[in-house]
């Protein structure tokens, strides 16, 4: 009796198997706004690469590259504010997606953590050029979005920690605190290849059912 029970239940769980394949790789590429954080910052463009794996069906996990091109904002210790040159902030983010439908319409919110470099910029401040390096910070994402079909649309947030840059002014002496708040917002249109439910007897993959 325990046989064909068995039997039964192999049956079933592979045809449920091929009735639910997918394809769990997909790409996403997408341009959109950078919105930067501060006074005197300006904004700009934003673009992005993003390969992702399906670990299950409503959860995804990838790597986003990303180039965030805009004017940072700082503020001085004596209540000035500035606009650096308008420079390329690069990143480097593992990301987690977890979507909470498997329709055509896939609302999905995410997170993610990982490497921002921000670019070297130069500034006035008090009367005063000063040039600030190059560096590389920890930082950490939040977005939420919607994917319709094979087209995406997301809202995310880069918490980055602030720049902070001390200089002596050479006429008086006096030294001042200049800071940069590097975190920014990205809202990205954009569409991606693969992810696609595979047909059963085709082999195709059909749109974006995961």
């Amino acid at each position: 009796m325990k046989k064909p029970l068995f039997f039964c239940l192999a049956v079933l769980c592979f045809t449920f198997s091929k009735a639910q394949t997918f394809s769990p790789f997909k790409v996403d590429l997408a341009i959109g706004g950078a919105i930067p954080n501060g006074s005197g910052a300006k904004g700009g463009v934003l673009l992005s690469l993003e390969p992702k794996y399906a670990v299950i069906s409503r959860l995804s996990v990838g790597l986003r590259i990303e180039a965030a091109i805009m004017a940072r904002g700082y503020v001085s210790n004596d209540g000035s504010t500035t606009s650096a040159n308008v420079s390329a902030a690069a990143s480097y983010v593992v990301t987690s997606d977890y979507y909470y439908s498997h329709s055509f319409f896939r609302p999905f919110t995410g997170v993610g953590a990982g490497l921002y470099r921000c670019a070297s910029a130069n500034i006035e401040s008090s009367g005063n050029n000063v040039g600030t390096t190059a560096g590389s910070r920890f930082g950490t994402m939040v977005r939420s979005g919607f994917e319709l079909g094979h087209f995406r649309l997301a809202v995310e947030y880069n918490i980055i920690g602030r720049n902070i840059q001390t200089y002596s002014d050479a006429s008086t002496g006096d030294k001042y605190t200049v800071t940069s708040r590097n975190s920014y917002m990205g809202v990205k249109l954009g569409f991606f290849f693969g992810g696609g439910r595979v047909s059963s007897d085709k082999s195709v993959a059909s749109p974006i059912k995961m």
